[in-house]
């Protein structure tokens, strides 16, 4: 009997190329960014779209975390991204110690998960979900880094805690957010501290009461976007004063 080969990196790229569109790598490429000075600059795009990598991450699905290594020091972003769907799905299915080992793999290739849709597409789900129970301590490292995706990486791991109803450390790291100069940053904290409110309007509203009248507008737009009316403008008259 023929011997199966195993999957490869080289296959993943070879099946995203048959989705490739050149006029989307082109929109792509406008959208996340990518001229100098621009923070995807340097990042590459083929044109394949989020279902289709998808389709292709779960045909691939046993891919060896060498193999994950290979995709996500491509300098294309959909084998990035597409790697990254691999290593969401491997976590889900991993036992204990599988999913420790996927954690650190993880963060080891933080510096690989350099846009923001890799960021919002597995931080929670691998190292938010792995520090469920565990010391947050890297979170609050990653927060402080100048690396704009450490930043993004330590508030929307947070997400994985809102799901499971815990809100603390998600306020204490968006206080240390606050501040940060990048619109990235004020987008993600606000959608997350949005996320507590859905849950815990009250816990969200105790924040937004002490910082609303200094946080970045974005956030707080991004925050409040499912208030009413009514509640919006109390919220942005603070803002305005």
């Amino acid at each position: 009997m023929p011997v199966a080969r195993k999957p490869t990196a080289l296959a993943v790229s070879r099946h995203l190329k048959k989705y490739s569109s050149a006029a989307r790598a082109r929109a792509s490429a406008w959208y996340f960014k990518t001229r100098p000075g621009q923070y995807g600059h340097g990042d590459v795009f083929i044109g394949v779209n989020v279902p289709d990598q998808r389709k292709v991450a779960r045909h691939f699905a046993d891919l060896p975390l060498s193999e994950i290594d290979k995709l996500l020091q491509s300098k294309t972003h959909e084998h990035r991204l597409t790697g990254l769907f691999i290593l969401v799905a491997q976590y889900k299915a991993a036992d204990p110690k599988f999913k420790k080992e996927l954690a650190k793999f993880y963060l080891a290739h933080k510096h690989r998960i350099n846009n923001w849709d890799l960021v919002d597409s597995s931080a929670s789900y691998v190292l938010g979900h792995h520090l469920l129970g565990a010391s947050r301590a890297v979170l609050y490292r990653l927060a402080r880094s100048k690396n704009l995706w450490d930043r993004r990486i330590a508030i929307i791991a947070t997400a994985a805690f809102i799901r499971e109803g815990e809100y603390g450390d998600t306020l204490n790291i968006a206080e240390i957010l606050l501040h940060d100069t990048h619109d990235l940053i004020h987008k993600a904290v606000g959608w997350m501290l949005r996320e507590v409110g859905n849950r815990s309007l009250a816990a969200e509203e105790r924040f937004l009461r002490k910082h609303a009248a200094t946080m970045p507008r974005t956030m707080l737009r991004y925050a409040i976007e499912k208030f009413p009316e009514y509640k919006r403008k109390v919220y942005l008259g603070m803002r305005a004063r």
